[in-house]
């Protein structure tokens, strides 16, 4: 009698459910990320939501007046609300006034060296066509000399943020006294007085003024407004000055008699029709300057 083969016993996995109570966990997990996700608000949306609703819900003009029809107008005792604002006017600069440049150029000048202005040091004077700064000799330059000193770059450097913002003309000139002077460097007035109008040119340029706005002539001893018999006379002489234009017609017009006897006329009045680009924010206003004393 033949023995029956034992079958092998199959091995029962008595841990298969913790595969699918894993599968079960996952799916869980999953479900309240998304109800997680979608329960969160977005508090800025929330309260435009929440304003619009007390808006609609509190208005009772619009709740309880029924819309007109035909030609009926709604009546409201609101004035009626200007498009744009002051203050956006302003920030785009629709709201802002132009000012005269040179009105703003003499204003300028005469705020920032008032001292000098009264101790007859600085003059500034002008018309419609064009504006004088009148500086004199000593206040810039030693004697016989066109270095510029210490005090002139003071000066100078004042002058120039003013005159910087703008796009007028400048014309700056020299003048002497008829005191005759023969040194290597200047032969004669011709030459020290275009030396020092060049100076002054050159220290604008320095500090931003555009160069191509800017030119210098000297007129030596040959246009003095003052008498040279006398020191104080003499004194008077020896100057320079600024002519801030109101076009570039006008400075050349300027150029060939030069400003102490130059006059508004017609000529002149038909070469300054066409003004410079006005700014409509004025320039920084320097402190005044202490005046120191004149140069010998």
């Amino acid at each position: 009698m033949s023995r029956r083969r034992r079958q092998p016993e199959e091995h029962v996995n008595h841990e298969r459910w913790l595969v699918s109570y894993a599968d079960f966990i996952t799916l869980l997990f999953a479900f309240f990320v998304v109800m997680y996700s979608i329960s969160s608000i977005n508090e800025g949306k929330y309260k435009i939501i929440s304003q619009a609703l007390v808006g609609v819900f509190n208005d009772a003009e619009r709740t309880l007046k029924p819309i007109p029809i035909g030609e009926e107008r709604p009546l409201t005792i609101q004035p009626a609300k200007p498009l744009v604002k002051d203050s956006d006017q302003t920030d785009a600069g629709l709201g802002q006034i132009t000012r005269d440049p040179l009105k703003t150029i003499a204003d300028d000048i005469t705020q920032a060296f008032g001292d000098l202005i009264a101790s007859n040091q600085l003059t500034v004077r002008g018309n419609e066509l064009w504006v004088e700064i009148e500086l004199n000799s000593s206040l810039l330059f030693g004697s016989g000399d066109a270095m510029p000193s210490d005090v002139a770059f003071s000066i100078i450097d004042k002058v120039a943020a003013i005159l910087k913002p703008f796009d007028n003309p400048i014309h700056v000139e020299g003048f002497t006294d008829d005191l005759p002077i023969r040194t290597a460097q200047y032969p004669t007035n011709w030459e020290l007085s275009s030396a020092r109008s060049a100076s002054i040119v050159r220290m604008l340029a320095m500090q931003g003024v555009n160069p191509a706005r800017m030119a210098s002539v000297g007129y030596g001893e040959f246009q003095p407004v003052a008498n040279n018999a006398t020191p104080e006379g003499r004194a008077l002489n020896r100057r320079v000055v600024l002519v801030v234009s109101r076009n570039l017609d006008v400075r050349r017009s300027l150029t060939g008699t030069g400003t102490a006897h130059a006059t508004p006329d017609a000529a002149l009045k038909r070469a300054g029709t066409q003004t410079a680009p006005p700014v409509s924010t004025p320039p920084v206003r320097g402190n005044a300057v202490n005046s120191p004393s004149p140069a010998l």
